[in-house]
């Protein structure tokens, strides 16, 4: 069997999925973020919080990466890495970046886009030393995304980390950055077994969001 013949027998857009009345919908989408949110956990799908970062590097070339959501907020969509990091040089950059949710039990997406700014390093810290020990560790340890020399090489640095944490609890990562983007566009998209997808964009206007169907 072929590639292609194994990703076409797969199913997709199974279960029972929720509805979308975008006749009910708020005029502020964090409004109705919150509510998808608290139905996904009620749900149980599987790390909710978890989103894919994308941002572009100095060829142009786009990136994306799996991280955590940390805030959704007046400040904007928060989440947390190192400024030296891969996603921490391309964002000084080109300032701008795209989040996306795929909550697959429910088959709904949520797409965010806009320009982003690191917060300040009160706010930065604060959001280090909330983190699990590990975390830590692993953010004290080294260079995120640097060329790793050997398995060795990162174990004793975790056991240096580790020491450190443990004899110096408030140590903050200096590169430990919280980065907000302000989206100018949010789309929510909720999946249809027979295609008849349902999409709601809201588009940023001065200080005034547009509510957009679009077609699936």
């Amino acid at each position: 069997m072929s590639i292609r013949e194994q990703l076409r027998g797969l199913p997709v857009l199974a279960g029972d999925l929720p509805g979308f009345d975008t006749a009910t919908t708020p005029d502020d989408p964090h409004t109705l973020f919150v509510r998808w949110l608290s139905e996904a956990v009620a749900a149980g799908v599987s790390e909710p919080h978890a989103v894919t970062l994308a941002t572009v590097d100095a060829d142009g070339l786009p990136d994306l990466r799996v991280l955590m959501l940390k805030e959704v907020d007046d400040l904007g969509w928060q989440f947390a890495t190192n400024r030296h990091s891969a996603k921490g040089r391309q964002v000084a950059a080109n300032p701008s970046a795209a989040l996306g949710l795929h909550w697959r039990e429910q088959a709904r997406q949520i797409r965010v886009r806009g320009p982003l700014r690191p917060l300040d390093r009160e706010a930065c810290a604060a959001d280090f030393l909330a983190r699990p020990v590990p975390s830590r560790v692993a953010s004290l340890a080294g260079p995120q995304s640097a060329v790793l020399g050997s398995p060795g090489e990162l174990a004793d640095a975790l056991t240096r980390a580790e020491r450190l944490v443990h004899d110096a609890p408030q140590t903050v990562a200096e590169d430990h950055t919280v980065y907000a983007i302000s989206p100018v566009s949010i789309e929510f998209w909720q999946g249809d077994a027979e295609r008849r997808h349902v999409r709601l964009r809201y588009r940023r206007n001065d200080a005034v969001w547009i509510k957009e169907l679009l077609w699936p």
